[in-house]
């Protein structure tokens, strides 16, 4: 994809994203640090992809920088993706889950981080991209599973 892709008339962004889950079929999510847009906001970890890189070596780079765990690209499964208009780009962010992972996950970039029951997910404020996705991990990790 060329950096000059657009989507009625918005840069096109390509962004992944992930579905960390633990042992106890928690979702990581993380908070927007102060400074940066939608600040305050949740997110699944991940990040934009570097020149050259598909979308799973990104993501197990991302994983490793933000937060100090240790993935493969064979551990990452394709879930769904996200489709959305922001005001001046419009975003396309898959969304992978990662059940196998080495390392504790700790804040690298000054965000907060909380592993969260799939069904728990929407007592958090959440860009308008990230939202749509809580339904696609609540069928897949349903309550008491």
């Amino acid at each position: 994809m060329s950096e000059a892709a657009t989507v009625a008339g918005r840069r096109l962004l390509l962004v992944v994203a992930c579905a960390l889950i633990d042992a106890d079929g928690r979702v990581l999510i993380s908070e927007r640090p102060a400074g940066k847009a939608l600040a305050g906001l949740w997110e699944f970890p991940g990040g934009k992809l570097e020149p050259g890189e598909t979308p799973e070596e990104a993501l197990v780079r991302e994983l490793q920088e933000e937060l100090g765990v240790v993935t493969q690209v064979a551990c990452l499964a394709p879930l769904t993706f996200a489709s959305h208009a922001y005001d001046d780009f419009h975003l396309l962010m898959p969304l992978y889950v990662c059940r196998r992972f080495s390392g504790t996950a700790t804040p690298r970039e000054g965000q907060r981080l909380k592993w969260v029951r799939p069904q728990g997910l929407r007592d958090y404020p959440m860009p308008p991209a990230d939202a749509p996705l809580i339904a696609h991990l609540t069928d897949l990790l349903p309550a008491g599973a």
